[in-house]
C-alpha cells in the first residue's frame, strides 16, 4: 500500500491508522472494522479531512454523539453541529452557511430530522420514503456502530441506506460487522453500495448463507473473507498493532445528562450558599456550615451522575456489541441497581457484597466467556483485584483523586494484560 499521506490532522496517526485512511481514500465506500480501543474514529475523520469531502453527516450512538463532535473539532478546523431539537428547523441552513461542516445525529432520530413523509403503513420500504432534499448536501457519511444497521427491514437500516445514496464517501464502523451471521454483511454492504461486488443480494444469500446451524455455505466462507478485504473492508486487532500503542489509553466521553434543571437548580443553591459563607467570621459557625457545603457538593455530585445513566446504559450496550468483555466504576447503588436492572447477566463486586460473592465475580469475570459486564463500586474494587480478561475500562462517576482513577485503571492495566488498555470516561458536559 502506498504510504504518501498528505493530511491536514492536528495529531500524527499511528502507522496503522495512515494505512487505514490511505485504504479508505482509494476505496471511498468501506468498512473500517478494527478492534474496540484502536482509534477508527480518527481513521474516519482523516478519510473525510483529506479528501476535504464536506459536508459530512455522522450517525452514531446517542450516547457518542458529543464525542465525535468534540473529536472532529480536536482532529481538524472543522466545526461540527449535533443536531437536536434547537436547531430542528435551522440545521440545513447552518450547513449551508458553512457555519458547521459536519452534523451529527444518533440512530432514533433520523426520522425527525430528514425524513418528511412515508407513503406506507407501518410496514415501509425505501421507496415509500420522502427525504428532505437538504440531505443532498452533504458529500460523505460516517456510519459508527455499522452492525446497529444489519436488519434490511428496520426504520434505521432503511433510513441510513436512503441517506447514503449518491454519497462519495461512505464510512461505516464496527468492531464486530458480523454478530451472528453473514447474512448481518447484507444490509451493511447494501449501503456501501457493495452489495453488487459480491454478485447481489440473492447470490450472497446462496453462496455464504445456511438455513441450519450445522450446515456449510456452498462457497467457503474464507473466500468471502478475502472478498471483504479485497474490496471494501479493513481490520486490525489489538496484538497485531500493539507495539505502535501506549500501555493505557484514555477517552474522555462527553454526555448530555437528562436531570439537567433540577442539577442547576441544586448549583445554584450552593452557589448562593457558599456566598454568603464569607460573611462568617467565628471559626464554630464557620466549620459547621464547611460540613452543610460539603453535603450540598455530595448531592450535585449524585444528581450529575444520576443524569448520566441512560447515557451510559446506551454507551455499555453500544460496547457489549462488540463481543468484548467491559470492567464498569462507579460508586452509587442506585447506578448499580439501574445498570443490573438492564444488564441482569453482569455480575457485581460493591460493598454490599459478600467476600465469597466478590471472589465468585471476578472468577466468573476472568474465565466464563458468557460474562461479558463486571459492575464494580469504586471503593470495593479499586484495590487487589485483577481484572486482566477485558483490557476495557469505564468510569460512570469520578473518583475524588487521581490516585482512585490509576487504582481502579490497574484493575485491567497490570501483570498478565497482554493488550493496550482503554479507559472510557463518562463525563457530564458543563
Amino acid at each position: 500500500m502506498n504510504d504518501t499521506l498528505k493530511h491536514h490532522l492536528r495529531v500524527e496517526p499511528y502507522p496503522y491508522q495512515r494505512e487505514g485512511i490511505i485504504f479508505g481514500l482509494q476505496k471511498k465506500r468501506l468498512l473500517i472494522g478494527d478492534a474496540p480501543g484502536l482509534g477508527k474514529t480518527l481513521e474516519s475523520i482523516g478519510i473525510v479531512d483529506t479528501a476535504s469531502a464536506y459536508p459530512c453527516l455522522v450517525i452514531c450512538p446517542s450516547s457518542l454523539k458529543i464525542n465525535w463532535q468534540r473529536e472532529f473539532e480536536k482532529f481538524t478546523d472543522k466545526s461540527a453541529l449535533v443536531l437536536n431539537n434547537s436547531v430542528r428547523t435551522t440545521w440545513p441552513y447552518l450547513i449551508k452557511m458553512g457555519m458547521y461542516n459536519v452534523a451529527v445525529v444518533n440512530y432514533e432520530s433520523l426520522r425527525k430530522f430528514f425524513v418528511w413523509d412515508i407513503k406506507a403503513g407501518k410496514s415501509f420500504r425505501l421507496k415509500d420514503v420522502v427525504f428532505c432534499p437538504p440531505i443532498k448536501m452533504f458529500r460523505s457519511i460516517i456510519i459508527d456502530e455499522s452492525h446497529r444497521v444489519k436488519d434490511p427491514s428496520a426504520q434505521q437500516t432503511i433510513f441510513t441506506k436512503g441517506l447514503s445514496i449518491g454519497k462519495e464517501y461512505v464510512i461505516m464502523l464496527s468492531g464486530t460487522p458480523v454478530v451472528n451471521r453473514p447474512e448481518d454483511l447484507v444490509a451493511q454492504l447494501s449501503i456501501m453500495g457493495r452489495l453488487q461486488d459480491f454478485g447481489g443480494r440473492a447470490k450472497f444469500m446462496s453462496d455464504y448463507c445456511v438455513e441450519k446451524k450445522d450446515e456449510q455455505p456452498a462457497v467457503p466462507l474464507s473466500v468471502l473473507s478475502k472478498k471483504l478485504y479485497d474490496t471494501c473492508m479493513i481490520r486490525r486487532e489489538k496484538e497485531k498493532v500493539l507495539p505502535q500503542l501506549p500501555a493505557k489509553t484514555r477517552v474522555d466521553l462527553y454526555v448530555d445528562i437528562d436531570n439537567e434543571h433540577e442539577y442547576n437548580l441544586a448549583a445554584e443553591d450552593l452557589a448562593s450558599y457558599l456566598r454568603q459563607y464569607k460573611e462568617w467570621i467565628d471559626w464554630e459557625v464557620r466549620r459547621k456550615m464547611r460540613m452543610e457545603a460539603s453535603v450540598k457538593f455530595m448531592t450535585l455530585r449524585q444528581l450529575a451522575t444520576l443524569g448520566k445513566i441512560s447515557q451510559a446504559i446506551d454507551f455499555i450496550r453500544t460496547f457489549l456489541d462488540s463481543d468484548k468483555k467491559l470492567i464498569v466504576f462507579c460508586s452509587l447503588h442506585d447506578v448499580v441497581d439501574n445498570l443490573v436492572k438492564v444488564f441482569p447477566k453482569a455480575v457485581t463486586v460493591t460493598g454490599r457484597d459478600s467476600a465469597i460473592s466478590k471472589q465468585s465475580a471476578v472468577d466468573s469475570f476472568q474465565n466464563n466467556p458468557d460474562t461479558q459486564l463486571i459492575i464494580c463500586s469504586i471503593k470495593a474494587a479499586g484495590v487487589g483485584l485483577t481484572l486482566t480478561a477485558s483490557s476495557d475500562v469505564a468510569f460512570v462517576e469520578l473518583p475524588w483523586t487521581y490516585a482512585d482513577c490509576c487504582q481502579c485503571e490497574d484493575r485491567a492495566h497490570r501483570i498478565g494484560q497482554k493488550d493496550n488498555v482503554t479507559c472510557y470516561y463518562l463525563l457530564g458536559r458543563g
